[in-house]
Order: C-alpha cells, then sequence, then structure tokens
C-alpha cells in the first residue's frame, strides 16, 4: 500500500470518527509517526484520535499565530482565535515593555508575544501545576510562575506590566456539557469552567489589574461574543477605560481595559 493510500485511509477512519479536517490530521499524524521510528505509533495515534483525544495532544504541539508551541496530555490547548489576543496585545507592546501571560495554560500566548517583540520581558503565570510544566518548556523556566492569579506574580511586578494579556476560563459551568468531547474529557476543568456566569476569574483578573498594570498599560481579556459586554463592564468598575472588540474570521472576542495615566518611555528608544 502506497503512503497516500495508507493516508487516504486514515482519513476515511477520521471522517467517520466526525473529524472535520480529516485529510490535514491524517498527514499530520502520519508525519508524526515517522519522526517516532515506531512501527505501531501510527496505528496508535489514529485510534487514540477517533477515541477524541486531541490532536494537538497527540502531535505534542500546537499552532498559534503561526508558532508552534509544546502541548502536553492535560493542559488546555490553545485555540486558532487566541492569535487576535496575540495581535492585539503585540500591537501595545514594545521591546522592553513588561508583558503578562496569566492563566496562561501551555504559555502559548507569551511564547507568542515573545516572537512577535524581541526584547520584550515576558512572564507567565497559572494554578496548575501541569500547565506551568508545560509552559517553562516553551518559554525562559524562570519567567513562568505557579500559583491563583496574580498571587503567582514577583512582587517587583506589581504596578509595572505594560500589557497582560488573559485567556481565563469563560465557559459558565452549566454548558462544559455542550462542549466537544477532546474538551470537556481531556483537557483540565479549571482551564474551562468560568463559573455560573462565565465572568468568575475574569471578575477577579479586572477587579485586580489596576495595581499591577503600570500608568497607561492595557489589560486584555479573550471572552465570547455573549459576553463580552459584561468583560467589558467589569474593566470599567475597576477603573479601566475599556471596549471590545472582534474579529469575525477568526470567531474571536477580546475586551480590552486601558489603565489610567501616561505610559513612560524606555530606555531602549521605544514607549513602553
Amino acid at each position: 500500500m502506497t503512503p497516500e493510500q495508507v493516508e487516504s485511509g486514515i482519513a476515511a477512519r477520521l471522517r467517520a470518527a466526525g473529524c472535520v479536517y480529516a485529510e490535514e490530521e491524517a498527514a499530520l499524524l502520519r508525519q508524526a509517526a515517522a519522526e517516532a521510528d515506531d512501527p505501531t505509533a501510527l496505528e496508535r495515534l489514529v485510534a487514540d484520535r477517533v477515541a477524541g483525544l486531541p490532536l494537538e495532544t497527540l502531535l505534542g504541539w500546537a499552532e498559534l499565530d503561526g508558532l508552534r508551541v509544546r502541548v502536553e496530555p492535560g493542559v488546555f490547548v490553545p485555540r486558532r482565535r487566541t492569535a487576535y489576543l496575540v495581535r492585539l496585545a503585540a500591537a501595545d507592546l514594545r521591546p522592553g515593555a513588561v508583558a503578562v501571560d496569566l492563566c496562561c495554560g501551555s504559555g502559548a500566548v507569551g511564547a507568542a508575544l515573545a516572537a512577535r517583540v524581541p526584547g520584550a520581558e515576558v512572564h507567565a503565570a497559572d494554578l496548575d501545576p501541569a500547565a506551568v510544566a508545560c509552559a517553562r518548556r516553551n518559554l525562559p523556566a524562570d519567567r513562568v510562575h505557579q500559583g491563583d492569579l496574580y498571587a503567582a506574580l514577583p512582587p517587583d511586578l506589581r504596578g509595572r506590566v505594560d500589557v497582560l494579556a488573559v485567556n481565563a476560563p469563560y465557559v459558565p459551568t452549566d454548558a462544559i456539557a455542550l462542549m466537544p468531547p477532546e474538551a470537556r474529557l481531556h483537557e483540565p476543568a479549571v482551564a474551562l469552567d468560568g463559573g455560573a456566569d462565565g465572568l468568575e476569574v475574569q471578575r477577579r483578573v479586572a477587579a485586580r489589574a489596576p495595581s499591577w498594570l503600570a500608568p497607561g498599560g492595557l489589560l486584555l481579556i479573550e471572552t465570547s461574543h455573549e459576553q463580552g459586554p459584561g468583560t467589558a463592564a467589569l474593566m470599567t468598575a475597576a477603573g479601566l477605560d475599556a471596549r471590545v472588540q472582534a474579529d469575525p474570521e477568526l470567531g474571536a472576542t477580546v475586551a480590552t481595559g486601558r489603565a489610567p495615566g501616561r505610559r513612560t518611555e524606555r530606555r531602549n528608544g521605544s514607549d513602553g
């Protein structure tokens, strides 16, 4: 059987299991098996994918904003739509400025920001030890911190964060049962469950953001189209100048909140 025939057969199995991009996934799985140099790897990978395991977990990586980031079992898989959060955050970031990827999961947002803005001081933090371990493979280990939201961050960052990018869980608790099985069965609940209204974690993030942001600093929170106004209202209540932005092509919604004050000039010649 030719490689093309093998791939076609794999695609048929994946399609029958409900995989929308069966042909692309078949090619990626075949490549991953070839790199593993294990004759049993391909069948094992295909069987696991048919059983519902996330493709990115099986491959060991996910792509975000054109960057491959490492993904490990039990860690939240970056979504394609989060590239919009990265783009908005990077547009406000300069070399020498401080960025924080809060609720970082694999650290994908932080890694993508570091790639887009070389010279930025990028930190990341998460409560989940598995996520922190994974993020330390995508970012400098000493800049990935473990703890509950801001409690994880080094105290000397207080009042110095120019860009605070957050992909906190925002799925209402009752809606988790409606999520695709690959998410609700194979990703940690702590990375999905946003409480009764989906805003529980965002509420805590917004309330304390002003004390961590530098003057003129920007808070960005990924949210949903339906929840966007609620997310922005949390920022307004915290004293930030809030707005909701969207990218229909990616199906992405991000609320942003600007801290009062004037941004200071960094000595590298850029505004931070």
